[in-house]
């Protein structure tokens, strides 16, 4: 079973969420708002994909930090703390299946390929 990180309202969530149920591909949500993230959720995925993917740097989130505090965004732990207190700077959607990240983000030709 796959897990589709994200939040609800967020147009690439909606689209892969759209996709995910147009080819009947069965999920379940989780919702940062609702439900959170743990720093230790994104360390394993940062792990795997790299803490500079997760960050998703194109946010209003982001954009609404101050250049001083962006800069100090230089490394994977300063990265989870920023995510963990600010879900929505975390790029979306994050698909997982058992703990392995499928991928980060929309892209409907890799998603033929993948699913």
């Amino acid at each position: 079973m796959y897990t589709v990180y994200g939040i609800p309202n967020c147009d690439t969530v909606k689209k892969v969420r759209d996709w995910l149920d147009a080819h009947k591909i069965k999920y379940d949500f989780h919702n940062y708002k609702t439900d959170g993230i743990t720093a230790a959720k994104l360390k394993t995925w940062c792990g795997q994909v790299g803490w500079e993917t997760i960050l998703n740097k194109k946010s209003t989130t982001w954009r609404e930090l101050d250049a001083k505090t962006q800069a100090t965004i230089n490394n994977e732990k300063k990265a989870i703390e920023l995510l963990v207190q600010n879900t929505s700077a975390i790029k979306r959607p994050v698909i997982e299946k058992a703990g392995k990240v499928i991928t980060v983000g929309f892209n409907a030709a890799a998603y033929e390929e993948l699913f």
